[in-house]
Parts: C-alpha cells; structure tokens; sequence
C-alpha cells in the first residue's frame, strides 16, 4: 500500500503502526518522527514562515473570509506518488489541507485512491481515528495495541491523582497574540489531568478572548502553547509581551506558575502523544505524580519579564 498523509497527526499515527515504508508523501508541516522529514512533500501552507503571530492571524482571517484555501497542493507529486490512500482532514483548514484541496489533484487521477478524511471533536474521537487508520491501512492489530498501551499509561496515571474536589484553576492559551483559548480535546486533557479549564468545553473549538476575560478569570495555572510552536518559541513570544499591572496581579502570575509547552508535539496534533500531553498537565498540577521523562522534560517554567506596567499590547 502506498499511503500519503496531509496532516502531522494522521503521519504520526501512521508511523507509531509500522508504516514508515509504506508512506510516500506528506505535508511541509510533518515533522515527527524524523523519518517523516525524509518523505516526499506533497502540499505547502501559503502562510510565510517567517511572519508574526499578528500577520498570521490577519492572514488566516483574510483567506477564511475569501473562502481561499490556506494550502497548496503539488498535484503533479501527488499524481507521481500514486497512492492507494490518502489520510487528510476536515476540522481545522488552519491546521492542514482539507478534502476540498485535494478535489482539482484528484481529478487528474485514472485511478483515484481512497481519501480517508479525519474530523476528531474530543480525545475519544482521536482514539477512534487511530483505530480507524489502523483498519484502513490493514494495521487493525497494532492500532488495538497502541490504544491498550495508551489506557494502559492514563489508567495509572488517574490512580496517582489526588481524589479531591481541589482542582487547580488552568488558563490554556492556544494562541497569544490575540489570545486564544484551547478547545476540542484540550479541557478534557486538563480534566484528565486533575485540572479545571477556565474557559474552553470539550467538542468546542478554540475561541478568542480579551485580556481582560483572563484577568477576571483568575487561573491559578497559566499555559502558553501556541499552535504550531516549540516551548521555546512559546515562552519567548510570551516574555517579548507587555502586560499592564492587573496583568501581574494574576494569581498565576503573582505565584511564578506560568509554563510554556509543546503544543506541536503533545496537545495540538490529535494523535498518539496526546497522553504525553496529558501527563504533562499533571505533572504541573500535581507534582507529586510521577510520569515518564518525555513528559516531565516537556515543562519549561516562564520566568518574568519586564516588570514595567505598560499598556497591554494584546
């Protein structure tokens, strides 16, 4: 079988079933493992590498609002490749190519290839679609184990956790300039995890906040983790920011419990190392758990910045 995956997930997934050889091409944004960077790519974001968050935001609106597509497709390596299957999704067209950008490739086909398309809402959805993946890659049997493996390390997670009411009071920003909160399977996580999520609802997608709904909101825990970033790329945008005074008197804020994380690797891409994600979380809820080295290396504190009280440039 000759796979071609169009979202860092879905390429994820297919390498944690054995499926290295059998994939031929991905997306520019599939970087993990590192064997994915060795594959063919197949479709480019129109979006600059180089721009800011704020002309990212602009951009991404601008091409909503036209109804343009955020990506282009190389139907030329597509039709090369040959693929028997195509994995591609329909939750966020921010975050990868859609099936609407693969229709005029597509029809350049003989032969077109099956397109398996994911649109995962909540962490039972991911655990579907890697059961999903597995069935149509003819990988039925390590898609079971994977999933076992994963309840396997959450079941013994939950019977660390503290069976107390006292949930810390989370804050997690998918976004910082402007500020978006985490949706879909993130709150679960932070659930999961033996936190309580200030703003976002499991199967809601991510939604913009003002500054101010931050403030009144007082977490007690505060995550940076901008989609599409490293932690450390996170917490520097995050320093390179001015807050004014309320801004400090945060309860996160006042008490240093301010964190970057990897939002690529282990809470924006719904596959595999979303329970590495949700160890993290607890890990910083509760420090007392113990979790695995990948998950405790994941956690990169935010030290202040600036104590100048400015006005906010968010």
């Amino acid at each position: 079988m000759r796979i071609v995956s169009l979202l860092p997930s879905a390429t994820e997934i297919l390498f944690a079933l054995g499926l290295d050889r059998e994939i031929v091409g991905v997306s520019q944004e599939c970087d993990f493992p590192l064997r994915a960077r060795t594959k063919r790519v197949v479709i480019h974001s129109r979006i600059p590498h180089d721009a800011s968050p704020v002309e990212i935001d602009r951009l991404v609106g601008e091409y909503v609002h036209r109804g343009e597509s955020l990506y282009a497709v190389d139907a030329e390596v597509l039709e090369a490749l040959a693929p028997d299957l195509i994995v591609t999704q329909d939750l966020c067209h921010v975050c990868a190519a859609s099936p609407d950008d693969l229709a005029a490739a597509l029809a350049r086909f003989e032969r077109r290839p099956e397109v398996l398309c994911l649109n995962p809402q909540d962490l039972g959805d991911v655990w579907r679609d890697i059961l999903w993946v597995g069935e149509e890659s003819c990988r039925g049997p390590q898609a079971e184990a994977l999933l076992k493996q994963i309840g396997a390390l959450l079941g013994a997670l939950g019977q660390q956790l503290p069976q107390t009411a006292d949930r810390p009071r989370v804050a997690f920003l998918e976004w910082l300039q402007p500020f978006y909160v985490g949706g879909h399977w993130v709150p679960e996580m932070i659930c999961l995890a033996g936190g309580e999520d200030v703003f976002g609802r499991a199967r809601t997608p991510s939604f913009r906040v003002a500054i101010e709904d931050v403030i009144d909101a007082a977490p007690e825990i505060l995550l940076s983790a901008p989609c599409g970033y490293a932690a450390e790329q996170a917490r520097d945008e995050y320093q390179s920011m001015s807050f004014s005074e309320p801004w400090h008197a945060i309860p996160a804020v006042r008490s240093g419990r301010v964190y970057a994380l990897e939002a690529n690797s282990y809470f924006s891409r719904p596959g595999p190392r979303l329970a590495t994600g949700i160890e993290t979380l607890a890990k910083l809820f509760h420090p007392a758990v113990e979790v695995s080295r990948e998950a405790e290396a994941a956690i990169l504190p935010i030290t202040a910045g600036t104590s100048t009280a400015r006005a906010a440039s968010v």
